[in-house]
């Protein structure tokens, strides 16, 4: 059986907040739809009882701006851009809420607030009153498929790299009844090797030795959106610190092909190739960004290129398989693994002179630091050990017995996770314990029935990754093509997520949480796609909150451009559709100059689809005469969807005109034929 888990961990405690929240929220005055716009007239944010119940009367004065139990907070949206203070449609923007101790104006840092945005109108409901906000937080954490809103702010997805060319979008905040947690699916030219993520979580570059190409993947659309040139077997694929390169590793059978391709992340191309020397390329870096460092495993060698020249400036020997590079900040150097000699040889990255060798053993592997730079682990699949380097001494600090054959490493805050391809079971090593002298504690949890090596091939990308909250981590078990779920501190995975036929064989998360940017200051980065009022749910457990603010999103000005040639009215009136049924939408079309419809358009068609951006149709409409035109929409889900008209003979895009929305709501139970229906005593 197969379940998910909310993004952040504390879906439970929610889920339990809602439960127990004082039942009266306060909806405001229902206005009229704009039904020409589509988006206007919304009704302002409710409001909880709880917080009028506390005391919050500065809520009645300053609508952004709430207080509880000697805890204020504070909210805003601001353009990520630009001088004004306007959001516009399609535009980023940054949405913030600033948590401050009440008596002495202190940031309250370390909380975990959740958040949604939805367009007012998505729950208005005509002669009905709205939803409240304490109702519809109620409905997101259902986690249930197409019951979302506009916005979420509390999400991440996972990313799946598969064996085939494909990435597989989960997103685990569904799911729960066993309905698919599929979100999208990414097609690849070629399968991916590798992946490097910029720092916004915006763009995915995907490494294709087959294509010998670089993809590269819009993390809001989930879509390949440019194929960028890489050279011969671009398989390792690495961002420097500023992320002006993306630096790929050739691994050519030709000495002349074998090294790094440097691409220029704004221009998206190739701005040079630098032979480096023959074998498999890791790429690692300086913090400064001054020097890249490329291994060449079968020459023995790493070589140093300044970033800025793109050129060669030495060859480093050392060691006669180089297997592994990690930089360590704490100890301004460069860390090579050696698979043959066994040894791990620092590198003093100011001098670039070798400082210090460290024995360890034979068949070392992959190495990686904690997020602190102190300790460097390094698996040994050939003697079922990590080495565990100090770089503070750069002293080899333990030898730890762990899993068969471990191949990979990565670090939450508290524990480095071990994966091993002879077991099924991932080998857990507390961090803390790493300062002590004797040999740190591990501890196995089973990721799945199978051990990765009974896999066909194993990538070079991570088969671990930390979820949003560092205190948990999504694992990857190759052989059975599932992903596992696992929070510190319980016995084993809480829950598997099914890949859908295909064979799992990397993981990474885009976030699209709340975080805290500075202290007390929760802030999200969204893409707002129409204009319109929006209600902002709030929610903290610590004290209990549930409020809504209010946003208003202005038009973008760019988009109306094109809006002269035509003007649309919509002439429905019915919203909400019961899940299952078929509504006609009816509309008319005018000329704003003149303000004469237009009967006369042979090809108008409408676009619609769900507010997760899934389940796109397009259908004709039919000219009633006089202007006026109809289409018919289905609604299979839970879910407000939007409507858009267009003409390609009119040159008329989707977005040039207001959308129309509706929303899908529960069908009425069904009455079995020959059943007598009783009437309960008592009722009228």
């Amino acid at each position: 059986m197969y379940f998910s888990f909310q993004g952040f961990l504390s879906r439970g405690l929610l889920a339990l907040l809602i439960s127990i929240t004082a039942p009266a929220l306060h909806a405001a005055t229902e206005t009229e739809s704009n039904s020409e716009a589509g988006n206007a007239g919304a009704p302002p944010a409710a409001e909880d009882a709880e917080d009028k119940a506390a005391g919050a009367g500065d809520a009645d004065q300053d609508p952004n701006r709430i207080s509880r139990e000697g805890v204020v907070v504070e909210f805003s949206t601001r353009p990520t851009e630009g001088g004004s203070d306007k959001v516009i449609a399609a535009d980023w923007a940054d949405v913030s809420f600033r948590i401050t101790d009440a008596n002495t104006g202190e940031p309250i840092k370390g909380r975990y607030p959740a958040a949604w945005m939805d367009l007012a109108l998505a729950w208005e409901a005509k002669g009905e009153r709205p939803m409240s906000c304490k109702d519809r937080v109620s409905t997101y954490l259902q986690g249930i498929v197409g019951v979302r809103p506009m916005i979420d702010l509390n999400s991440h997805f996972l990313l799946v790299l598969n064996r085939d060319a494909s990435i597989s979008v989960i997103d685990p905040a569904v799911g729960i009844t066993g309905i698919t947690n599929l979100f999208a699916q990414i097609n690849l030219d070629q399968p991916g090797a590798d992946w490097a993520k910029t720092a916004d979580q915006k763009r995915l570059f995907v490494s294709m030795p087959l294509a010998a190409k670089v993809a590269l993947v819009d993390t809001e659309t989930f879509e390949v959106v440019n194929e960028i040139e890489a050279g011969e077997q671009p398989m390792r694929a690495e961002l420097q610190g500023d992320e002006r390169y993306l630096w790929v590793g050739n691994n050519a059978d030709k000495a002349g092909q074998s090294g790094v391709t440097v691409i220029d992340t704004e221009e998206l191309k190739p701005v040079a190739f630098i032979a480096t020397g023959m074998g498999h390329h890791e790429i690692a870096f300086s913090d400064d960004d001054r020097y890249a460092f490329v291994s060449n495993r079968d020459d023995g060698t790493v070589t140093v290129i300044d970033v800025q020249s793109l050129e060669k400036v030495a060859d480093l020997e050392t060691g006669p398989v180089p297997i592994s590079l990690a930089f360590s900040p704490l100890g301004k150097a460069l860390y090579v693994a050696d698979g043959k000699a066994g040894t791990i040889t620092v590198v003093d990255v100011e001098k670039l002179e070798i400082r210090a060798r460290i024995e360890a053993a034979p068949g070392l592997g992959p190495m990686r630091f904690s997020d602190d730079g102190r300790w460097g682990v390094v698996v040994n699949p050939a003697d079922d050990n990590v080495y565990v380097v100090d770089a503070s001494s750069d002293k080899l600090a333990h030898t730890v017995p762990v899993g068969s054959k471990p191949y990979q490493v990565n670090f939450t805050r508290s524990f480095a996770y071990i994966r091993s391809l002879g077991t099924q079971d991932v080998g857990l090593i507390p961090v803390s314990e790493l300062d002590e002298s004797e040999t740190p504690p591990v501890s196995y949890i089973p990721a799945g029935q199978r051990p990765p090596g009974a896999a066909a091939d194993i990538s070079i990308a991570d088969s671990i990754v930390p979820s949003v909250k560092q205190a948990a981590s999504y694992i990857v078990n190759q052989a059975e093509g599932t992903v596992h779920y696992y929070m510190e501190g319980m016995a084993a995975p809480m829950g598997a997520f099914r890949n859908y036929g295909h064979e799992a064989r990397a993981i990474e998360i885009v976030d699209r949480s709340l975080g805290e940017r500075e202290p007390g200051v929760y802030t999200g980065r969204v893409k707002i796609p129409v204009e319109g009022t929006y209600d902002i749910a709030f929610m903290m457990d610590t004290p209990r909150f549930l409020h809504c603010f209010s946003a208003r999103v202005e038009p973008n000005p760019e988009m109306e451009v094109t809006t002269a040639s035509m003007a649309v009215e919509y002439q429905s009136t019915e919203r909400r559709i019961p899940v299952g049924e078929t509504t006609t939408v009816k509309f008319k079309l005018t000329d704003p100059r003149t303000g004469l419809p237009r009967h006369d358009i042979p090809d108008v068609t409408v676009m619609y689809y769900g507010a997760d951006g899934r389940g796109r149709q397009v259908v004709p409409a039919k000219s009633l005469g006089a202007g006026l035109y109809e289409a018919d929409v289905k609604v299979n889900r839970l879910i407000t969807y939007y409507v858009f008209v267009g003409s390609r003979s009119e040159e008329l895009s989707y977005s040039d005109l207001p959308f129309f929305s509706l929303m899908g709501t529960p069908a009425p139970a069904r009455v079995r034929e020959g059943v007598p229906q009783v009437k309960a005593e008592g009722g009228a």
